[in-house]
């Protein structure tokens, strides 16, 4: 759940990419480091285990118009995907607001995909939470490989889950941003719900980026600070 310090007016979140071994989830977070601005992010952490990597790092503090004038500070974290490290997963998941599973479009990865799924919504209880209750994108990753499911046939057998489908290919930096976007605009509306923030526009330094879309809301507003790579003056 959302850690709220008082003193200093900041909202800490935590997201989870999981997903099977070899998936592509720390490549996803290799690509948003590389990608982001340097003043919005640290630098990234490796706690390594011995046959795989648990990552995870920390953005520097996102301002946005909610009441009281709060900050955002968002921690990215990976799992390691191994089956034998299922109680990894359960610790690195405790807490968490929101999940981004990184699954594999090749045909020879759908049981991988398909346990790794049924581990998450299994870890997630044990810890108390509810996955249907919790923002959650799926980015379909790996789309530069042969031999991968076709869009349609993904589209369809996630029609009805109301989860977001997203195709990728992390090691191409494709559909990186986007699955992170997606899952920002999934989450700040959860929480709006919940905290009921409202944001504004800042003006002077603050930096804003808008897109030409018929309808900008705030949350896009936020999702598009957190992502921007190129400032522009206000």
């Amino acid at each position: 759940m959302p850690q709220l310090n008082l003193e200093a007016r900041e909202i800490s979140l935590k997201i989870v990419y999981y997903g099977p071994a070899l998936s592509g989830k720390t490549t996803n977070l290799r690509q948003i480091h590389a990608k982001l601005a340097a003043g919005m992010r640290s630098e990234m952490v490796t706690l390594d285990t011995q046959d795989d990597r648990t990552l995870y790092f920390d953005f520097l503090p996102v301002e946005f118009g909610a009441d009281g004038d709060y900050k955002i500070k968002l921690k990215l974290f990976t799992v390691p995907g191994q089956v034998l490290h299922r109680s990894t997963r359960r610790v690195v998941l405790a807490g968490a607001d929101a999940v981004v599973f990184v699954a594999d479009s090749q045909r020879s990865a759908s049981s991988g995909n398909a346990y790794s799924y049924k581990d998450l919504e299994a870890n997630l209880r044990a810890n108390g939470l509810d996955i249907q209750q919790m923002p959650v994108v799926v980015q379909f990753n790996k789309r530069d490989l042969e031999d991968i499911k076709p869009l349609d046939e993904i589209r369809k057998a996630w029609e009805g889950t109301g989860i977001p489908t997203i195709p990728g290919s992390a090691a191409k930096g494709e559909g990186v941003i986007e699955t992170l976007e997606a899952l920002l605009q999934r989450l700040f509306r959860h929480l709006d719900q919940r905290l009921a923030l409202a944001p504004r526009r800042r003006t002077g330094t603050r930096i804003v980026v808008e897109r030409r879309r018929q309808r900008v809301d705030g949350v896009q507003r936020v999702a598009e600070l957190l992502l921007v790579e190129h400032r522009i003056p206000a």
